[in-house]
């Protein structure tokens, strides 16, 4: 077929795709096309409308194929589409009348409360500047909600030790104020202490290496997944699980979600909406407990 022959030069030559993904492409495409022949007995594209490809939409998911698996075929005729509209080859765009399935949300993996009071309370953490620093990046993680790129980028001014609060550089070079407790400005005090101590060769960073330099990602990775792990069997034990942790127990806590939403940095409210999914299994697992017609469902 001269279009979809044409559509995979232009994507390979013109468009400098990977193999893989132009073999992808190919293969939504020569399914698609198989569909239509055995379905619909035709495979010229000026004969294609929005309900062969709904048709379509409803076989794949009938053959067991996921949402994710659907919309990324459906990425491949969007493109395959605006090239033969731009070519001439079709008067009109099928896909515009065609709305793609919803990805389900994915819940956001976190701790359990009692799980990080044992990393906090239970562990014995040496006393040197590197176990000492290691408690603070866990802490700090988990206390403020900063993803692990603003704890990286802190500045020594970027500190209130006096209004106990951290200003941190977000997404889009935007700036936000973290408030912080009494407890972690005692662990704030005695790193920099320990920090002093050091021959620095990054003398604007808070956090730094045994040599003075500025943290790099890989190691404030292990250090939260390595004391994590003593505590939790869950896979998934990285930095952004300390965030995911941090938004939960707010949330389960009662705080209010424009609050929430503010202190992780969060552009939109539907953004931190995912982090209620918790609050509301809490307050299931108390009904049931608590009411006496749910005790007997």
């Amino acid at each position: 077929m001269k279009e979809l022959s044409a559509f995979l030069n232009y994507i390979e030559l013109e468009k400098r795709f990977s193999s893989h993904t132009v073999k992808a492409y190919s293969n939504d495409l020569s399914q698609f096309y198989s569909f239509l022949q055995s379905t619909y007995e035709f495979s010229e594209p000026t004969q294609i409308t929005h309900f062969e490809i709904r048709s379509w939409m409803v076989d794949l998911i009938d053959l067991g194929m996921t949402s994710k698996t659907i919309n990324r075929k459906l990425s491949t005729l969007k493109s395959y589409f605006r090239f033969l509209l731009k070519k001439n080859w079709i008067e009109k765009n099928p896909m515009l009348k065609v709305i793609s399935p919803k990805n389900p949300s994915r819940l956001p993996e976190y701790i359990e409360e009692d799980d990080l009071l044992a990393v906090f309370e239970k562990m014995q953490w040496q006393k040197d500047f590197v176990g000492i620093r290691n408690y603070l990046i866990i802490r700090l993680l988990y206390e403020t909600g900063m993803r692990r790129s603003e704890l990286i980028g802190i500045h020594l001014d970027d500190m209130n030790i006096e209004g106990r609060t951290i200003k941190v550089l977000g997404k889009a070079n935007k700036e936000r104020i973290i408030p912080f407790g009494i407890e972690l400005l005692n662990i704030i005090q005695n790193y920099l202490k320990e920090r002093a101590q050091l021959q620095i060769e990054d003398t604007k960073h808070l956090f730094l290496t045994e040599k003075g330099k500025k943290l790099y990602p890989k190691l404030i990775y292990t250090v939260v997944t390595k004391n994590l792990a003593m505590v939790t069997t869950q896979q998934k034990r990285s930095p952004h699980v300390l965030r995911h942790s941090f938004a939960t127990h707010m949330s389960n806590n009662g705080a209010e979600l424009n609050a929430i939403k503010t202190l992780l940095g969060h552009a939109n409210l539907s953004a931190t909406q995912i982090y209620t999914h918790n609050s509301i299994e809490r307050l299931k697992e108390v009904y049931k407990l608590a009411h006496p017609k749910a005790k007997k469902t």
